[in-house]
């Protein structure tokens, strides 16, 4: 495993973070959950993503028990807030941050969290409110750095310059060989002022494996097919285009030395300012390759020819 550091931090991420979005304490079963948790402290990945609202905190509930017996010192614990956990429970208020940032840590078994991020901007709280109980939460020793997930430029700047609060050292956006749209704004900001990128769905829901052909139907066991998963898998991403295109890319991988999971991941990683990739794994062997991801290294040649495959179908 390779490790970058996570912005302006003494954290040091593996390329590679698990996730429990969509899966644990939710789509995959408990002790196969459990087993991946475990394969990936094994295999050196020492970052674990996840946030209250997955499950309405069932995620937060099986890391916090996978976790038992576990060195605290040998991970580093990410975890979100701002989607409603109850009809009157949701968003970045000065209450709601303290309330949630309990909650999180009595699910997950632990007194404090590396990284606390805002799960999305919250448009009904003043910044300077959210920015100030995010302040409080880091003094307290309860969290040790801030982030966020999906906030628009002009809101990341606006929180930059505010005085005598803490300020944020990740952004979490959705980015993959299929969703680039951080590399027009998002990634050069972040990357002049101390802030790394930590990728959601580097594999585009899955599509980038390969496992999807155009014109069939999913694998019985893919997220695709599962009703508990896939909710966030668009006509976009399954368009036969696009899994058309994918499969395209099946002679690149193969001679980068890689699986398609792998060519994907390595292709965020290309990006200096990634500092991790999430991955979503059901199986332990999901991820060991993707792990395989970390330290490899994509020719300008072999990039080059990835956006001729794509691109025209990204136009399409």
């Amino acid at each position: 495993m390779e490790y970058r550091k996570l912005g302006n931090s003494d954290l040091n991420v593996s390329e590679i973070a698990l996730g429990s979005w969509l899966t644990y304490g939710g789509g995959v079963e408990k002790e196969r959950a459990i087993s991946c948790v475990r394969t990936a402290l094994d295999i050196g990945i020492n970052f674990i993503d996840t946030a209250n609202i997955y499950g309405r905190g069932a995620a937060e509930t099986l890391l916090g028990e996978a976790l038992i017996g576990v060195p605290r010192s040998s991970y580093i614990l990410a975890t979100k807030a701002f989607f409603p956990m109850t009809a009157t429970d949701q968003g970045l208020s000065r209450a709601q941050i303290k309330k949630q940032l309990d909650n999180s840590l009595a699910r997950l078994k632990t007194d404090y969290v590396e990284l606390y991020q805002c799960h999305r901007y919250d448009k009904n709280t003043p910044l300077e409110e959210t920015m100030e109980a995010l302040t409080e939460a880091v003094k307290s020793g309860k969290v040790r750095y801030i982030g966020f997930s999906e906030w628009p430029v002009d809101k990341i700047k606006a929180a930059a310059a505010l005085p005598n609060v803490t300020k944020f050292i990740s952004s979490q956006p959705q980015y993959s060989m299929l969703w680039r749209s951080p590399e027009a704004e998002v990634i050069p900001y972040c990357a002049k002022n101390g802030i790394s990128q930590i990728v959601w769905s580097p594999l585009a829901q899955g599509v980038l494996t390969g496992k999807y052909k155009p014109g069939a139907a999913p694998p019985a066991d893919s997220r695709a097919a599962s009703n508990d998963m896939n909710g966030f898998m668009g006509d976009d991403l399954m368009s036969d285009t696009i899994l058309e295109a994918v499969q395209n890319l099946a002679p690149v991988a193969k001679d980068a030395g890689l699986t398609l999971s792998q060519l994907a991941l390595a292709w965020v990683l290309r990006e200096p300012n990634v500092a991790s990739a999430i991955i979503g794994a059901s199986r332990p062997e999901q991820v060991k390759e993707n792990a395989g991801a970390a330290g490899k290294k994509l020719s300008p040649d072999l990039l080059a020819r990835i956006d001729r495959i794509l691109q025209p179908a990204l136009a399409a």
